[in-house]
């Protein structure tokens, strides 16, 4: 048996690169000391998240965009050394183009990078969207990532379970509901909804699901945080709640997918036949 600890963190970040680093710096040293060998930062904690959803535009220049190649993620990954670090950041493609990305790293270099595909509210006037999902291997397993709304979609966890992932990692920048606010944001409808997609995503796909978010406030948005660990059955391991911190617990990834999986395994007993929405099938 072969055991994991994974961590996941809720923690605020700003439009500040160099602050923002040294908070990273940090939270990786906590995680390295607590044994993880896996950690999950939030998006965006690269240069901080927008400052408000309500407008078409972003009330200053955003946060910096960097390449996927460039000496930021070098940096990241001289940071995570041995450990595997997944971080949201502001992605430049060279071309012109943002996107709202996540970047997967060791020491070693860049092992994966996904953009945003899903994108709510006005987040499309600040980033370009994203394609595709797909899993990639690390030293700590196969890896699926995506950001935030993405996990608002069963087709984006299952598209990456059904390319092998037997880790799902979704960073965010979630914030509590914006109309119907409360004063206790462990009393929030959004975050209710942010924990449920969460455990949901776990179980329907039979995977571990390690879920990382912005906490404190930036701009006009107050984030739930709620940074949690779920296993294959949708039970959460470790969580945050709503304050910042690191939320760190043990697995042993392939006997938990292979223990979830043994009797009613969901991937196995999907029928894809069943599924076609076509109008010519739905209309039959």
């Amino acid at each position: 048996m072969t055991t994991l600890r994974v961590a996941a963190v809720a923690a605020e970040f700003s439009r500040d690169l160099e602050e923002d680093f040294l908070i990273a710096e940090q939270l990786i040293k906590e995680a390295r000391e607590a044994g993880a060998t896996l950690l999950a930062l939030p998006e965006a904690c690269l240069g901080g998240y927008l400052l408000s959803l309500d407008n078409d535009t972003e009330l200053d220049d955003g946060p910096p965009a960097l390449a996927v190649d460039g000496p930021e993620i070098g940096r990241l990954a001289a940071l995570a050394g041995e450990m595997t670090v997944v971080a949201g950041y502001c992605e430049a493609d060279g071309e012109g183009r943002r996107y709202n990305s996540v970047v997967c790293v060791t020491g070693d270099g860049v092992l994966g990078n996904h953009r945003k595909v899903h994108q709510p509210l006005s987040e499309d006037a600040s980033y370009s969207s994203g394609e595709r999902f797909h899993a990639f291997d690390t030293p700590v397993g196969r890896i699926g990532m995506m950001i935030c709304y993405d996990k608002a979609f069963p087709e984006s966890a299952r598209a990456l379970a059904l390319d092998g992932a037997q880790i799902g990692v979704c960073v965010s920048a979630w914030p509590g509901s914006r109309t119907n606010a409360v004063a206790d944001l462990a009393q929030d409808r959004w975050k209710r909804r942010f924990d449920l997609f969460d455990r949901a995503r776990a179980l329907e796909n039979q995977i571990v699901w390690l879920s990382a978010n912005q906490a404190g406030t930036f701009g006009s948005l107050r984030f739930v945080g709620s940074a949690k660990v779920v296993d294959p059955g949708g039970e959460i391991l470790a969580d945050t709640g709503i304050a910042a911190g690191i939320a760190v617990a043990e697995i042993d990834v392939v006997q938990a997918l292979e223990t979830a999986r043994r009797s009613m395994g969901h991937l196995r007993d999907r029928r894809p036949d069943t599924y076609d929405l076509s109008p010519g099938a739905v209309s039959a």
